[in-house]
Protein backbone atom coordinates (compact mmCIF):
# COMPACT_ATOMS: atom_id res chain seq x y z
CA UNK A 1 0.00 0.00 0.00
CA UNK A 2 1.08 3.59 -0.36
CA UNK A 3 0.46 4.87 3.15
CA UNK A 4 0.83 8.62 4.15
CA UNK A 5 1.58 8.66 7.43
CA UNK A 6 1.32 11.47 9.81
CA UNK A 7 3.66 12.34 12.70
CA UNK A 8 6.09 9.26 11.64
CA UNK A 9 9.40 11.12 13.34
CA UNK A 10 7.53 10.66 17.22
CA UNK A 11 8.45 8.28 19.95
CA UNK A 12 5.81 5.98 18.56
CA UNK A 13 5.22 7.20 14.63
CA UNK A 14 8.71 6.14 14.20
CA UNK A 15 8.68 2.85 14.98
CA UNK A 16 5.40 1.94 13.41
CA UNK A 17 6.76 4.01 10.24
CA UNK A 18 9.48 1.89 9.51
CA UNK A 19 7.75 -1.26 10.63
CA UNK A 20 4.98 -0.67 7.74
CA UNK A 21 8.24 0.37 5.52
CA UNK A 22 9.65 -3.61 6.64
CA UNK A 23 6.40 -4.79 5.39
CA UNK A 24 6.88 -3.65 1.84
CA UNK A 25 4.84 -0.53 2.02
CA UNK A 26 5.30 3.07 0.38
CA UNK A 27 5.91 5.07 3.29
CA UNK A 28 5.26 8.80 3.55
CA UNK A 29 6.16 11.07 6.70
CA UNK A 30 4.19 13.86 7.14
CA UNK A 31 5.89 15.89 9.59
CA UNK A 32 7.47 19.01 11.20
CA UNK A 33 11.35 16.74 11.43
CA UNK A 34 12.44 14.48 9.33
CA UNK A 35 12.71 10.45 10.21
CA UNK A 36 15.49 9.99 7.82
CA UNK A 37 14.86 5.91 7.66
CA UNK A 38 16.01 5.11 4.22
CA UNK A 39 12.74 3.43 3.24
CA UNK A 40 10.39 6.18 4.48
CA UNK A 41 9.87 8.98 2.52
CA UNK A 42 10.12 12.23 4.58
CA UNK A 43 7.46 15.18 3.82
CA UNK A 44 7.39 18.32 6.09
CA UNK A 45 3.69 19.57 6.23
CA UNK A 46 2.06 21.38 8.96
CA UNK A 47 -0.94 19.70 9.50
CA UNK A 48 -2.61 22.59 11.23
CA UNK A 49 -2.49 24.37 7.60
CA UNK A 50 -5.06 23.20 5.56
CA UNK A 51 -3.41 23.89 2.79
CA UNK A 52 -0.64 22.32 2.93
CA UNK A 53 -2.10 18.86 4.43
CA UNK A 54 -4.34 18.57 1.30
CA UNK A 55 -1.45 19.20 -1.12
CA UNK A 56 0.98 17.10 0.64
CA UNK A 57 -1.64 14.26 0.48
CA UNK A 58 -2.23 15.03 -3.24
CA UNK A 59 0.66 14.75 -4.13
CA UNK A 60 3.74 12.83 -5.02
CA UNK A 61 6.29 11.70 -2.02
CA UNK A 62 9.49 10.88 -3.86
CA UNK A 63 11.90 11.81 -7.14
CA UNK A 64 11.50 7.96 -8.40
CA UNK A 65 7.11 8.33 -8.96
CA UNK A 66 7.77 10.83 -11.61
CA UNK A 67 8.84 7.94 -13.87
CA UNK A 68 5.26 6.12 -13.63
CA UNK A 69 2.55 7.12 -16.42
CA UNK A 70 0.15 8.63 -13.56
CA UNK A 71 0.87 10.33 -10.47
CA UNK A 72 -0.32 7.84 -7.32
CA UNK A 73 -2.60 8.17 -5.05
CA UNK A 74 -2.22 6.99 -1.59
CA UNK A 75 -4.39 3.86 -0.34
CA UNK A 76 -4.41 4.78 3.38
CA UNK A 77 -3.77 7.22 5.74
CA UNK A 78 -2.51 6.74 9.03
CA UNK A 79 -2.42 9.79 11.77
CA UNK A 80 -0.30 9.76 14.58
CA UNK A 81 0.80 13.32 14.65
CA UNK A 82 0.05 15.20 17.79
CA UNK A 83 1.57 17.21 20.74
CA UNK A 84 2.01 14.12 22.31
CA UNK A 85 0.56 14.98 25.89
CA UNK A 86 0.33 17.67 28.56
CA UNK A 87 2.89 19.89 29.66
CA UNK A 88 4.96 20.72 26.85
CA UNK A 89 3.09 23.37 24.90
CA UNK A 90 0.45 25.57 27.26
CA UNK A 91 -3.18 23.78 26.78
CA UNK A 92 -4.58 26.07 24.51
CA UNK A 93 -2.48 24.92 22.07
CA UNK A 94 -1.91 21.57 22.44
CA UNK A 95 -5.95 21.30 22.19
CA UNK A 96 -5.89 23.23 19.31
CA UNK A 97 -2.98 22.39 17.23
CA UNK A 98 -4.42 18.22 17.87
CA UNK A 99 -7.84 19.34 17.45
CA UNK A 100 -7.16 21.06 13.67
CA UNK A 101 -4.88 18.76 12.54
CA UNK A 102 -6.89 15.65 12.77
CA UNK A 103 -9.43 17.81 11.11
CA UNK A 104 -7.37 18.32 8.36
CA UNK A 105 -5.78 15.23 8.08
CA UNK A 106 -9.74 13.37 7.54
CA UNK A 107 -11.13 16.07 5.46
CA UNK A 108 -8.17 15.83 2.89
CA UNK A 109 -8.67 12.31 2.89
CA UNK A 110 -12.15 11.50 2.89
CA UNK A 111 -11.54 14.44 0.14
CA UNK A 112 -9.59 12.53 -1.83
CA UNK A 113 -11.28 9.31 -1.64
CA UNK A 114 -8.91 7.41 0.48
CA UNK A 115 -11.42 5.10 2.25
CA UNK A 116 -8.94 3.44 4.66
CA UNK A 117 -7.91 5.58 7.93
CA UNK A 118 -6.29 4.74 11.23
CA UNK A 119 -5.43 7.05 13.64
CA UNK A 120 -3.91 7.92 16.90
CA UNK A 121 -6.58 8.23 19.92
CA UNK A 122 -5.32 7.59 23.49
CA UNK A 123 -5.82 5.57 26.66
CA UNK A 124 -6.20 9.46 28.38
CA UNK A 125 -9.73 9.34 26.72
CA UNK A 126 -11.03 7.66 30.13
CA UNK A 127 -10.17 10.41 32.30
CA UNK A 128 -7.48 8.72 34.37
CA UNK A 129 -3.92 9.58 33.10
CA UNK A 130 -4.04 13.03 33.42
CA UNK A 131 -6.92 13.92 35.85
CA UNK A 132 -5.74 16.27 39.32
CA UNK A 133 -5.66 14.22 42.07
CA UNK A 134 -6.64 10.86 41.99
CA UNK A 135 -9.56 9.20 39.18
CA UNK A 136 -10.21 5.50 39.36
CA UNK A 137 -11.87 4.05 36.34
CA UNK A 138 -15.86 2.83 36.71
CA UNK A 139 -15.00 -1.01 36.03
CA UNK A 140 -12.59 -3.09 35.10
CA UNK A 141 -11.72 -4.46 32.80
CA UNK A 142 -11.69 -1.15 31.41
CA UNK A 143 -13.19 -1.60 27.65
CA UNK A 144 -14.26 1.01 25.00
CA UNK A 145 -17.79 1.54 25.92
CA UNK A 146 -16.53 3.02 29.05
CA UNK A 147 -17.42 6.88 29.75
CA UNK A 148 -14.52 8.89 28.13
CA UNK A 149 -14.84 11.85 30.39
CA UNK A 150 -11.31 13.58 30.55
CA UNK A 151 -10.40 16.83 32.31
CA UNK A 152 -7.28 17.90 30.77
CA UNK A 153 -5.85 19.30 27.16
CA UNK A 154 -4.57 16.46 25.42
CA UNK A 155 -7.31 14.09 26.55
CA UNK A 156 -9.83 16.81 25.51
CA UNK A 157 -8.50 16.43 21.91
CA UNK A 158 -8.53 13.33 21.52
CA UNK A 159 -11.56 12.84 22.21
CA UNK A 160 -12.48 15.77 19.94
CA UNK A 161 -10.66 13.57 17.34
CA UNK A 162 -12.78 10.71 17.87
CA UNK A 163 -15.73 12.84 17.25
CA UNK A 164 -14.57 14.17 14.31
CA UNK A 165 -13.50 10.82 12.78
CA UNK A 166 -16.58 9.62 13.45
CA UNK A 167 -18.34 12.39 11.74
CA UNK A 168 -16.64 12.08 8.40
CA UNK A 169 -17.12 8.30 8.51
CA UNK A 170 -20.94 9.09 8.70
CA UNK A 171 -20.27 11.52 5.53
CA UNK A 172 -18.11 9.33 3.56
CA UNK A 173 -18.47 5.69 4.39
CA UNK A 174 -14.74 5.10 4.66
CA UNK A 175 -13.05 3.11 7.18
CA UNK A 176 -12.42 5.25 9.89
CA UNK A 177 -10.32 3.11 12.96
CA UNK A 178 -9.62 4.63 15.90
CA UNK A 179 -6.78 3.31 18.14
CA UNK A 180 -6.87 4.43 22.13
CA UNK A 181 -3.21 3.80 22.42
CA UNK A 182 -2.01 3.09 26.08
CA UNK A 183 1.63 4.16 27.45
CA UNK A 184 3.84 3.19 24.40
CA UNK A 185 7.31 1.34 25.52
CA UNK A 186 10.47 0.93 23.52
CA UNK A 187 12.24 -2.38 23.97
CA UNK A 188 15.33 -0.33 25.37
CA UNK A 189 12.83 1.05 28.08
CA UNK A 190 12.27 -2.14 29.62
CA UNK A 191 15.56 -2.34 31.38
CA UNK A 192 15.47 1.62 32.09
CA UNK A 193 12.29 2.34 33.50
CA UNK A 194 10.48 -1.72 34.76
CA UNK A 195 12.75 -2.45 37.51
CA UNK A 196 11.45 0.65 39.48
CA UNK A 197 7.60 -0.38 38.18
CA UNK A 198 8.19 -3.77 39.69
CA UNK A 199 9.23 -2.17 43.21
CA UNK A 200 6.32 0.24 43.05
CA UNK A 201 3.16 -0.63 41.09
CA UNK A 202 1.68 2.83 42.13
CA UNK A 203 3.51 4.62 39.45
CA UNK A 204 2.04 2.83 37.09
CA UNK A 205 -1.79 3.49 38.37
CA UNK A 206 -2.77 6.61 36.25
CA UNK A 207 -1.88 4.01 32.61
CA UNK A 208 -3.95 1.22 34.17
CA UNK A 209 -1.08 -0.91 34.78
CA UNK A 210 -0.88 -0.94 31.19
CA UNK A 211 1.10 -0.64 28.05
CA UNK A 212 2.28 -0.94 24.53
CA UNK A 213 5.66 -2.09 23.45
CA UNK A 214 6.27 -0.46 19.99
CA UNK A 215 6.54 -3.76 17.94
CA UNK A 216 2.82 -5.16 18.53
CA UNK A 217 1.33 -1.44 18.30
CA UNK A 218 3.18 -2.07 14.30
CA UNK A 219 1.21 -5.17 14.31
CA UNK A 220 -1.92 -3.28 15.21
CA UNK A 221 -1.27 -0.83 12.49
CA UNK A 222 -0.75 -3.40 10.11
CA UNK A 223 -4.41 -5.42 11.07
CA UNK A 224 -6.06 -2.47 10.85
CA UNK A 225 -5.26 -1.87 7.22
CA UNK A 226 -5.26 -5.26 6.43
CA UNK A 227 -9.14 -5.67 7.72
CA UNK A 228 -11.79 -3.92 5.83
CA UNK A 229 -15.34 -3.28 6.02
CA UNK A 230 -15.45 -2.18 9.83
CA UNK A 231 -16.82 1.66 8.96
CA UNK A 232 -16.15 3.39 12.52
CA UNK A 233 -14.89 1.73 15.43
CA UNK A 234 -12.05 2.47 18.71
CA UNK A 235 -9.60 -0.16 19.89
CA UNK A 236 -8.08 -0.09 22.98
CA UNK A 237 -4.19 -0.51 22.10
CA UNK A 238 -2.06 -2.65 25.05
CA UNK A 239 0.41 -5.58 25.75
CA UNK A 240 -1.60 -8.68 27.24
CA UNK A 241 -0.36 -8.57 30.65
CA UNK A 242 0.50 -5.89 33.31
CA UNK A 243 3.34 -3.69 33.53
CA UNK A 244 3.84 -4.96 37.09
CA UNK A 245 4.94 -8.16 38.47
CA UNK A 246 1.82 -7.97 40.72
CA UNK A 247 -1.57 -10.03 40.47
CA UNK A 248 -4.91 -8.50 39.36
CA UNK A 249 -6.32 -9.83 42.75
CA UNK A 250 -3.64 -8.03 44.48
CA UNK A 251 -4.09 -4.96 42.32
CA UNK A 252 -7.47 -4.87 42.71
CA UNK A 253 -7.38 -4.85 46.14
CA UNK A 254 -4.71 -2.11 46.69
CA UNK A 255 -5.83 0.31 43.78
CA UNK A 256 -9.45 -0.52 42.91
CA UNK A 257 -11.55 -1.43 46.33
CA UNK A 258 -14.50 -1.37 45.59
CA UNK A 259 -14.36 -0.70 41.83
CA UNK A 260 -16.72 -2.83 39.60
CA UNK A 261 -14.98 -6.62 37.85
CA UNK A 262 -17.23 -7.10 35.31
CA UNK A 263 -15.65 -10.41 34.90
CA UNK A 264 -13.35 -12.68 36.36
CA UNK A 265 -9.53 -12.11 35.24
CA UNK A 266 -6.49 -13.93 34.94
CA UNK A 267 -3.54 -13.46 37.04
CA UNK A 268 -1.30 -10.64 34.93
CA UNK A 269 -3.89 -9.87 32.67
CA UNK A 270 -3.85 -6.39 31.57
CA UNK A 271 -7.00 -4.10 32.68
CA UNK A 272 -6.96 -2.44 29.58
CA UNK A 273 -9.05 -4.53 27.80
CA UNK A 274 -7.90 -6.03 24.10
CA UNK A 275 -10.83 -8.31 23.68
CA UNK A 276 -12.47 -6.22 20.48
CA UNK A 277 -9.00 -5.85 18.92
CA UNK A 278 -8.47 -9.42 19.01
CA UNK A 279 -12.00 -10.16 17.98
CA UNK A 280 -12.06 -7.53 15.53
CA UNK A 281 -9.28 -6.96 13.94
CA UNK A 282 -6.96 -10.33 14.85
CA UNK A 283 -4.85 -8.50 17.23
CA UNK A 284 -2.39 -10.75 19.20
CA UNK A 285 0.37 -8.98 21.26
CA UNK A 286 3.75 -11.00 21.21
CA UNK A 287 6.21 -8.89 23.09
CA UNK A 288 6.17 -8.53 27.16
CA UNK A 289 8.67 -6.62 29.28
CA UNK A 290 8.68 -10.03 31.39
CA UNK A 291 10.73 -11.26 27.95
CA UNK A 292 13.35 -8.51 29.23
CA UNK A 293 13.62 -8.91 32.87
Amino acid sequence: MRIFFTGGSGKAGQHVAAFLADQGHQVTNADLVPLGHPDVADLRVDLTDAGQTYSAMAGLARMSELDLDEQPTYDAVVHFAAVPRILLQPDATTYAVNVLSTYNVLEAATRLGIDKVVFASSETTYGVCFAQGERRPDYVPVDEVHPTVPEDAYAMSKVAGEATARGFQARTGADVYGLRINNVIEPHEYAEKFPAFLADPALRRRNFFAYIDTRDLGQIVQRCLEVDGLGYEVFNVAAADLSVAATTDELRADFYDGVELRREMAPDETFYSIDKARELLGYAPQHSWREAL
